[in-house]
């Protein structure tokens, strides 16, 4: 599945050129070209949706691999995978991907601000069982 007017789709279609690094039946990777470390890449998997509950497990399943392969060929010591659904949590280009980055200092590749609350124990329980209810 694919969307003509996705930046992404296009880049899989060879319609707008990339500097790929892996490719499978499933799944395409290549260099970001606005990256926050040197080697930062992408994966896209090769079905077009916005959100990560989006893409069928098959595709997911492939990305993994290739985020593993592309950090040890890096020779990352230090790195993120990020994966962003939806506006607000940073998601720009509206097809599921995800990001290796290397963080070779402090300075370079993803800088996080994790602004963490404070649940007690039972608003936990609370938010256990909702959960696992609708697992």
């Amino acid at each position: 599945r694919s969307l003509a007017s996705c930046i992404f789709c296009k880049i899989i279609k060879s319609e707008i050129p990339s500097f790929k690094l892996v490719e499978t039946e499933l799944s395409y990777s290549f260099l970001d070209i606005g990256p926050l470390s040197k080697g930062h890449a992408v994966i896209i998997p090769k079905y077009h949706g916005e959100k990560l509950h989006d893409i069928p497990d098959e595709y997911l399943t492939d990305a993994m691999p290739i985020a593993k392969k592309i950090a040890q060929a890096l020779g990352c010591v230090d790195y993120n995978i990020l994966q962003n659904n939806g506006e607000i949590s940073h998601q720009v280009v509206k097809h599921v991907h995800f990001h290796v980055i290397p963080k070779p200092n402090a300075e370079e590749g993803l800088i996080v601000g994790w602004p963490q609350q404070k649940p007690t124990m039972d608003e936990l329980k609370a938010i256990h069982e909702e959960i696992k209810t609708r697992l």
